[in-house]
């Protein structure tokens, strides 16, 4: 019963160590989302924000304070920043300040990892135009742009950035009173902010080439669940996660997430398993038939020798 009692103290004492948010932001409307041809002649990692995306910034600041001081279960929150060194995120993030007194921030951290895709240095606009064109047919996940990057290779960085997340909380790097709320805000990109969640929520590439990119100072939500899992359908809808592109499949997954614990997660996936295996093969007698069938038509293919 002590051992019970104790593990269970221990696992309240991890939850409280957690996230109590992870939540994702696009920054505002840049100069290139505004007129393209900006890329032409300004390097994409000096593109600036608009008078409008600055205005979009601070209002995303204020919807984050109101979010994070009404949904956590202390008063005494704190907040962490992540935030990709190009200029519009971090024009973003001093917009969103404007909306935290410095008691409330304890850290701010520029990541180089969670920068926008490269889509190689100046962008001529036809030019990348008919590239564009090219990765629709190709794939999203896979195209890699000449001289620059694909999403696959954006996955890779952001992975390794999560890795050093893990870490940072683990280990309590971000120097977080049990005793309070803390909020992670990671001020990054599109394509950046999907692979995230794709990395996250072991989302596969068939999944991902259905999301929709978040609009400019668009927040995301993920938060933490009673059992240690985290969740976006916590403070989303269901009609916002459709919108995303989430199918039916994974917004269920969401909601699972809600309640569940991470020892739970093997036997949840076993929808994942059954895109890969074939669930009607349930005994090793049923795979011994298949085998005997197979073995027929396996003699077939090697005695045609023509082919």
């Amino acid at each position: 019963m002590k051992n019970v009692e104790a593990k269970q103290k221990e696992k309240i004492q991890k939850l409280k160590m957690l996230p109590k948010h992870i939540i994702l932001v696009r920054h505002g409307e840049s100069e290139g989302n505004k007129d393209t041809s900006a890329y032409s002649t300004i390097p994409d990692h000096k593109i600036s924000l608009t008078e409008h995306g600055r205005a979009q910034a601070r209002l995303a600041g204020s919807r984050l304070r109101d979010l994070i001081s009404s949904h956590g279960s202390s008063q005494d929150w704190r907040v962490y920043f992540y935030v990709s060194p190009y200029e519009r995120t971090r024009s973003t993030l001093r917009e969103i300040g404007k909306s935290f007194s410095k008691k409330r921030v304890i850290g701010v951290r520029e990541e180089c990892r969670i920068r926008e895709q490269d889509f190689g240095n100046f962008q001529v606009e036809e030019r990348m135009k008919a590239t564009k064109e090219t990765r629709e047919k190709f794939g999203r996940f896979f195209y890699r742009f000449p001289e620059g990057e694909s999403a696959a290779d954006v996955f890779d960085r952001v992975s390794s950035f999560l890795e050093s997340l893990w870490r940072d909380i683990d280990l309590n790097r971000l120097n977080n009173d049990p005793s309070q709320d803390l909020n992670l805000i990671i001020i990054s990109h599109g394509l950046a902010s999907r692979v995230f969640l794709m990395k996250w929520f072991k989302w596969t590439v068939e999944q991902f080439e259905r999301l929709y990119n978040p609009g400019n100072c668009e927040i995301r939500v993920m938060e933490l669940g009673r059992g240690g899992e985290y969740s976006l359908a916590i403070h989303h809808t269901d009609e916002e996660l459709q919108e995303w592109g989430l199918s039916p499949e994974m917004i269920e997954d969401q909601k699972w997430r809600i309640n569940a614990n991470k020892t739970d997660l093997n036997d949840h996936c076993k929808w994942y398993l059954n895109s890969f295996f074939d669930n009607e093969l349930d005994s090793d007698e049923d795979v011994k038939e298949e085998d005997i069938d197979s073995d027929d038509d396996s003699k077939d293919i090697f005695l045609d020798t023509d082919s």
